[in-house]
């Protein structure tokens, strides 16, 4: 049976792990989360967000699950009036400490995703997410319902996601699978090491992650009542790594082929509001 967003275990246990995590990523440098680099103005941004989003000047933005701040810096120094939120208060204090090193203003918000507090509705011109962001959500319905709230008529959602035909596999060589694609979770896990981190040794290394197939989030933003633009999928993605079986590849991206071809990595959704 499908747990609900407000099982305060599900939502504890994942919270303990984004804590876990944020420590991870802030101790010491990675190639992931260079802390040197974007405190020396390094953008963050990659170039399929750059494509999506377009100029962000002057807009109120919210970046939701924005994790330790590094694209709410970016994008308010190209002078977008910045909220993240996210459900990690370790992560929060640590985006807040890094914008105020960066000497740019971003607000950060505590909340889950799928339950963002009324304070934040109608505010936003374009709400962000990137990566690793709704197979958190255990419903993907609530979490779309939620987003779009926060957004002013005419104001767009821009969602990159891992695709969940790669989110699904565990090995490539050879082939295998964690589960079906149509199998919605939840998934309880325990993993140490993480994307950015691979040899951490995490305080909190369980969590509970949830498998949503293309259909299933399109669905969810259209019954959310937004009116979906377009969906890319994508068969490389620029990043250091990811938490897939993707590998670099000597041109420098990400990709995860069966023999010589290609698997989709990632896809990209950008839909708008409807205005009054």
């Amino acid at each position: 049976m499908m747990l609900q967003v407000e099982d305060s275990h599900i939502i504890a246990l994942n919270r303990s792990y984004w804590d876990a995590v944020s420590w991870a990523h802030t101790d010491g440098e990675n190639s992931y989360y260079d802390t040197s680099a974007l405190l020396a103005g390094e953008d963050t941004l990659f170039p399929h967000q750059n494509a999506a989003m377009g100029d962000v000047e002057g807009l109120d933005v919210l970046d939701v699950q924005c994790h330790i701040g590094f694209n709410c810096i970016s994008l308010a120094r190209r002078g977008a009036r910045v909220t993240g939120v996210d459900i990690s208060p370790t992560a929060l204090n640590t985006g807040r400490t890094l914008a105020e090193q960066c000497d740019v203003p971003v607000t950060f918000v505590e909340a889950d995703s799928s339950s963002l507090p009324d304070s934040l509705y109608g505010r936003f011109d374009l709400a962000h997410a990137h990566l690793g962001v709704i197979y958190w959500a255990p419903d993907p319905g609530m979490w779309m319902r939620s987003v779009a709230a926060c957004l002013r008529p005419g104001g767009r959602l821009v969602l990159f996601e891992y695709h969940p035909v790669i989110s699904m596999l565990e090995s490539l060589d050879p082939p295998a699978a964690a589960w079906s694609y149509d199998d919605s979770g939840p998934h309880f896990l325990t993993r140490h090491g993480t994307y950015a981190a691979a040899d951490a040794q995490l305080s909190s290394a369980q969590m509970v992650t949830y498998h949503h197939t293309l259909g299933t989030v399109l669905t969810a933003a259209v019954d959310a009542g937004l009116l979906v633009r377009s969906v890319t999928e994508h068969t490389e993605i620029e990043a250091p790594r990811t938490g897939t079986v993707a590998v670099k590849e000597p041109d420098g991206k990400l990709r995860a082929r069966l023999g010589a071809h290609p698997l989709p990595v990632m896809y990209t959704l950008i839909a708008d509001r409807p205005g009054d």
